[in-house]
């Protein structure tokens, strides 16, 4: 990454400055996400308390809060839990004790929980084989007896149907923009990415810019490098099953039934004994 001026910015965590904080503007309207009433209805059946896992600025946290739910959030970055946190005071929520700053892979909070859920594609973020599979122990480890872990999974990264070169950048386009609240300075996300097949891993590098009355006056850059790892459906199962997972499974997309072998979109579900 680097700065407004091009100067170089360390940080040991993704989600920062421009994209923390443009994070939710360039969504828009999560309302109509068709995940809401999907990983609600499990916490529900399940019963007990649930942990969002990569919660980031609470998307789904803090409407399931606002819904009497006992949710907890862990996430590795500072600036989107404070973005959160500043959310959930605006909406009279209470958030202390509940958020947590930690890695997948290094999961250790006070409790166990009924259901944890690892929404979108957020274990893809582990690009590490070797810290994928600690980061299944320590979810199975923070369940109760009984407890199940829920995580989405996309097996194909790139848009249409013919796969892109091996690593060969595209071009560089434009995701979104939108205007910033307050102070109406437009917020504009480039994006360009490269895949490596072999190893199945994307490669991306952002650009963000910071527009007043359409001239550019910060831009940041942000390398990820590699970014996400997709996996098979096949290698999704195999995983959860290695962790020691019972009822290995998985579901189609946001719904309960049952994933085809070419569904390209599903959950992995397993549960502790």
């Amino acid at each position: 990454m680097a700065d407004g001026k091009g100067r170089p910015v360390t940080e040991d965590y993704e989600y920062h400055g421009l994209m923390a904080q443009a994070w939710d503007l360039l969504r828009g309207d999560y309302a109509d996400w068709p995940d809401r009433p999907f990983w609600r209805a499990i916490i529900e059946v399940q019963g007990g308390a649930a942990l969002d896992v990569g919660c980031g600025t609470g998307r789904l946290l803090l409407d399931y809060l606002a819904a009497g739910l006992d949710v907890d959030g862990v996430d590795n970055s500072p600036e989107m839990l404070a973005i959160c946190r500043k959310k959930a005071a605006a909406a009279g929520l209470k958030v202390g004790g509940r958020l947590f700053e930690q890695p997948m892979d290094g999961l250790a909070l006070p409790r166990a929980y009924a259901t944890i859920l690892v929404p979108s594609l957020t274990f893809q973020l582990l690009t590490d084989l070797d810290a994928a599979r600690r980061s299944l122990k320590r979810f199975r480890d923070h369940l109760a007896p009984g407890g199940v872990l829920v995580a989405s999974f996309k097996v194909k990264l790139w848009p249409g149907r013919r796969s892109p070169a091996q690593m060969e950048w595209s071009d560089w386009f434009k995701l979104a923009e939108a205007a910033r609240p307050g102070d109406g300075l437009v917020i504009r996300r480039w994006i360009r990415e490269k895949y490596d097949h072999v190893e199945q891993l994307e490669h991306e590098e952002n650009r963000y810019e910071l527009l007043r009355d359409g001239v550019v006056v910060e831009t940041e850059h942000h390398s990820r490098s590699p970014g996400v790892r997709w996996w098979s459906q096949a290698q999704a199962l195999a995983a959860f099953e290695e962790a020691g997972f019972a009822d290995v499974r998985a579901t189609a997309r946001d719904t309960f039934e049952p994933a085809t072998s070419e569904e390209d979109l599903f959950k992995v579900w397993g549960t502790r004994l």
